[in-house]
């Protein structure tokens, strides 16, 4: 969100954003600097002070924060160290202060300290202090000096000043000379605040009398406690040479730069001497200077010229002060300085140091967030030395400058590792020299993967076909999800996240592996049960948290052609008439009745199918395969209605036989027959005869298995009747004829229902009936009662050609028992 402010902002808004932050760190950064003062010569592990303490961190702190020196120059690093366990600054080597920093009155060492988590540097810079450890020195043990007897008395005679290397109060020197009463010691102020020694002349000197003197001269320095250097001085008294050599000038001032080659003309240094001969004859030379001086510098002793010895440079030291002395053939001397001022020149490019570098950073570290930390140093002085840095290249970094010469590179801009994984900027540092220096370093910066990108699927919605009666773990689809991230963050896994596929169910059909993201049928699909479904597929990736998305997979499943047609009518075994002769439970093929006087396309029935397969696996044709008349007979194509295809005559059969095929259009096609019984008869009555002998002839077999069974039936129903009987008589002849029997003594006739329905003559479906005949009673002994007649057993031609159902024949076969005669007769039931 914080990204889309500044977008809104525009680049004005943007770019005074980014100057806040610099602004923040640049304060934040003046802010942290600290400053000691030690005095020098103190030994290794001696305590410069609680840095850990100063920078506001506590000794919990320590361990994580790894605070350590680290400074791009090259010999701050060994003088000081920090504990890791306390965090104190120790001095790491004996700081010697005139080594370090020569006659420069300040004296300090700067460098930087690295806090780790977060990253941040603080500049401290300590002082070190002179202390009273150099006592003053004399360039020789002993000094000579050639007075002519003919000086006056007050001439004044320069003498060789001590060197106290120390500074400050320290290096300030007062001379005494032991007492003698033909000299005194008096103190020259020179301009530049040193102190000149001079031997005054107290009373004429007589050669004859005393040849020579010998004094001593004590320089002592303002130190506490003092330090003092002693030098003999031997005076000679010569003869007459009143003229000492003279310099133009007390102090000459010289430029140079400091690429000048080894052997340039430095300054041409001449004296002059008003005495004649011998006592004219200058000679010059360099009075009592540093070693390091007089190996840059030459002098020639006959001219006065002098010249580069080495070559300068003004980093090391930036100005010379060197004592030239003139002396004349009577050993009179005169003194000048040449102060030598060496310009700086543009010679050393900028030093760029790596101090710290935070590499891998992760992508969502915030904007202003420190990656390295760099000490860029220039030993030259002015523009030359003042730098400027910059990044060169395209990366989302800045660099911020701090004082003490350190640079913080931070992040401009929001990291994105899917963009790109590597930054790689060049740091350019260039000075304010003519011509300018320049020098660069190179970051590499690598962006750590951080999980804020969710696995995307190539498509929002996958389509799949799978043909049904496919084998179990047969591949479906293969989705595939990208996640830009890194390692696990970009590892994918799939699962099933739900979806819905009828009453069938989802989860039971498909899975999916989890690493490939293939999808397997778990068992054989039938479109007949389920024609498609839908699943969700879950794509997550293995970061913490996870990041995952969803994908829809629909199934779309193929029809094959697995389903023959099923014949819903005529069906095989459906009810029908029982005949004569048939058991009461046995089936009959179906059959129709059409009448004789049919013409040609008489509807006969109907052929009815279904196919559970679809499309062109379900389209259904008919075709008539097989008749007892083939040209009597026709199928309808598309309708399977069997029509007849001329008018019926007195020569076609009465039982008509018609086989139709039912066939599919699938590859390769499945079909069915319909079987269908046809009687050429004008009504149902006529048509019975024609299907008792249909129904014997055809089902021979089936009507000799029922015969048995039927048999074994009346055997075992005699059996019990007979005992039953026996019972009952048992019981009559102990009680008399029963009641029930005496209210027989009529004939009776009973009808059970109605044996067809009232459009019986138009119907294919005939139903059965019973019929119970009673006939007269008579006398029967009781102790002689007979056993039941033998049941008549009529025919349904019988049955339907009498007038009336109460005056049954007994012809066509009936077997018959005793006639009738009159009183009480048993009932005769026939069904």
């Amino acid at each position: 969100m914080a990204l889309r402010r500044r977008q809104r902002r525009g680049p004005g808004g943007g770019r005074a954003l980014l100057g806040a932050v610099l602004l923040c760190v640049w304060w934040r950064a003046a802010a942290e600097r600290v400053r000691y003062a030690i005095p020098e010569e103190l030994g290794r592990g001696s305590l410069v002070g609680p840095l850990a303490r100063d920078l506001g961190l506590s000794a919990d702190e320590l361990p994580a924060r790894k605070l350590q020196v680290a400074s791009g120059g090259k010999k701050q690093l060994k003088y000081f160290t920090v504990s890791e366990e306390n965090g104190n600054l120790y001095v790491n080597e004996r700081l010697d202060r005139e080594e370090m920093c020569g006659q420069s009155v300040t004296c300090s060492v700067s460098f930087e300290v690295l806090v780790h988590n977060p990253l941040n540097v603080f500049h401290v810079e300590v002082a070190i202090e002179d202390v009273n450890d150099n006592s003053p020195t004399f360039s020789n043990a002993a000094l000579e000096l050639d007075i002519g007897e003919w000086t006056p008395t007050g001439a004044r005679f320069p003498l060789e000043m001590a060197q106290d290397t120390d500074v400050g109060s320290n290096s300030l020197l007062t001379y005494h000379l032991t007492s003698n009463p033909s000299f005194s010691l008096v103190i020259k102020e020179s301009p530049d605040g040193t102190n000149q020694p001079e031997l005054v002349l107290e009373r004429a000197l007589d050669r004859e009398q005393q040849g020579f003197f010998e004094l001593e001269l004590t320089a002592v320095d303002a130190g506490d406690p003092a330090r003092s250097g002693t030098v003999k001085i031997r005076v000679n008294v010569t003869d007459l040479n009143d003229n000492p050599p003279v310099f133009s000038q007390d102090r000459y001032r010289v430029r140079l730069r400091e690429d000048a080659a080894p052997g340039s003309t430095v300054l041409n240094i001449s004296a002059s001497d008003a005495d004649t001969g011998n006592n004219a004859r200058i000679t010059y030379g360099f009075g009592k200077m540093p070693a390091k001086v007089l190996q840059k510098f030459m002098m020639d002793a006959e001219s006065g010229m002098i010249t580069i010895k080495e070559a300068l440079d003004f980093e090391d030291t930036s100005a010379y002060t060197l004592l030239v002395e003139a002396r004349d053939g009577g050993g009179l001397m005169a003194q000048c300085k040449v102060v030598l001022e060496v310009l700086d020149v543009n010679d050393n490019p900028p030093e760029i140091t790596i101090l710290s570098l935070s590499s891998p950073v992760p992508e969502d570290a915030p904007v202003g967030s420190v990656v390295a930390v760099l000490n860029v140093n220039d030993p030259d002085s002015g523009e030359n030395g003042q730098v400027s840095c910059e990044l060169s290249g395209e990366a989302p970094l800045s660099i911020v400058a701090s004082p003490g010469g350190s640079y913080k590179v931070v992040t401009a801009s929001a990291l994105d590792r899917e963009q790109a994984a590597e930054h790689r900027v060049t740091v350019v540092a260039r000075d304010r020299g003519r011509p300018a220096l320049w020098s660069s370093a190179e970051l590499v910066l690598e962006v750590s993967d951080v999980n804020d990108n969710a696995p995307v699927f190539e498509e929002a919605a996958y389509s799949a076909y799978v043909a049904e009666n496919n084998a179990a773990g047969a591949l479906v689809l293969r989705v595939q999800a990208r996640d830009a991230d890194a390692g696990a963050n970009g590892r994918v896994s799939y699962w099933l996240a739900g979806g819905s596929a009828g009453a069938a169910g989802a989860a039971p059909l498909v899975s999916v592996e989890a690493r490939s993201g293939a999808l397997y049928a778990q068992r054989s699909l039938d479109y007949e049960q389920c024609r498609e479904f839908a699943v969700a597929v879950r794509a997550q990736d293995g970061g913490a948290p996870a990041r995952s998305s969803t994908a829809t997979v629909r199934v779309f499943v193929l029809d094959r052609n697995d389903n023959a047609p099923r014949v819903l009518w005529p069906a095989a075994g459906a009810g029908a008439p029982v005949a004569p002769g048939e058991a009461a439970g046995a089936a009959a093929p179906p059959f129709e009745v059409v009448p004789r006087s049919a013409e040609a396309g008489y509807l006969v029935a109907k052929v009815v199918a279904v196919d559970a397969d679809a499309g062109r696996n379900a389209w259904l044709s008919y075709e008539l395969v097989q008749a007892s008349e083939p040209a009597l007979f026709r199928v309808g194509l598309h309708s399977g209605e069997v029509r007849t295809a001329r008018a019926v005559s007195e020569r076609d059969a009465a039982k008509q036989r018609v086989v139709a095929v039912v066939k599919d259009h699938g590859q390769p096609a499945l079909s069915a027959t319909a079987t269908l019984h046809v009687v050429l008869a004008e009504s149902l009555q006529e048509a019975l005869p024609e299907l008792s002998e249909r129904a014997a002839g055809a089902e021979a077999p089936a009507a000799e298995l029922q015969f048995y069974l039927v048999l074994a039936l009346a055997l075992l129903s005699a059996l019990l009747v007979l005992s039953v009987a026996l019972a009952v008589l048992a019981r009559l002849r102990r009680a008399g004829p029963p009641a029930v029997l005496r209210c027989l003594g009529a004939q009776r006739f009973s009808v059970a229902g109605a044996a067809f329905p009232a459009d019986f003559c138009e119907g294919t479906l005939p139903y059965s009936y019973n019929l119970c005949v009673a006939a007269p009673a008579r006398a029967v002994p009781e102790a002689a009662w007979p056993p039941p007649p033998p049941v008549p057993v009529l025919s349904a031609e019988e049955l339907l050609a009498g007038d009336s159902c109460d005056k049954p024949s007994l012809n066509n076969g009936a077997v018959v028992g005793e006639p009738p005669s009159v009183g009480d007769a048993p009932q005769v039931c026939k069904a």
